[in-house]
């Protein structure tokens, strides 16, 4: 009984994988992300990804992978996550917590960046005014969404999203294998093999 429950975890993992693997826009769009990211890096420029709570975990480990090492020995790239717990309670305190994303870009974010947005549910407040601000500061947004892409979607330049799950896990699985597959096709496309 024990382990019917806990394989069914692996097979509505697999499930929504199938899904998403059997829609070819799917790699399109990973592609075309990843073209958007290796010219930005290409011409010295930066990404900063957010996310809330699991999302930021992955938004971190997008940054941690590109300016540290995911496969291979290179350079490191310029990268960085919106996750300082200083700085996002002070800008929620400050300003409320539907800018703590915004803010920063606002501060830091230049012309040539790219914006890497990610939202479960695509619904995230501070998510999307991220993106809008960073279009405002002239940055390409790549968006990763669940469900029916929320607003975030209408604000992506490349919008990548997971399979409908009732449940935000299915489609964090997906955005995971979507960053990992992200970060390879930066690094063979920067540094070739």
């Amino acid at each position: 009984m024990d382990h019917n429950i806990v394989k069914l975890h692996f097979q509505e993992a697999q499930q929504v994988l199938d899904q998403f693997i059997q829609k070819t826009e799917n790699f399109d769009r990973i592609v075309q992300a990843g073209k958007v990211f290796v010219e930005a890096l290409n011409k010295g420029n930066k990404i900063i990804s957010c996310g809330n709570g699991g999302s930021m975990s992955d938004a971190m480990h997008f940054a941690e992978e590109l300016t540290g090492r995911y496969r291979e020995n290179r350079p490191s790239l310029p990268a960085l996550a919106i996750s300082d717990p200083s700085y996002l309670s002070c800008a929620a305190n400050d300003y409320g917590y539907e800018q703590v994303f915004s803010r920063f870009i606002e501060g830091v974010g230049t012309q040539g960046d790219v914006l890497l947005a990610i939202s479960t549910s695509g619904n995230s407040e501070n998510i999307v005014q991220a993106a809008q601000c960073a279009h405002h500061k002239g940055m390409m947004v790549v968006g990763l969404t669940g469900k029916s892409g929320g607003k975030l979607a209408s604000v992506c330049d490349v919008e990548i999203r997971a399979p409908q799950s009732p449940y935000a896990d299915r489609v964090q699985e997906i955005h995971i294998k979507v960053i990992h597959s992200l970060i390879d096709f930066i690094e063979q496309k920067c540094f070739p093999r």
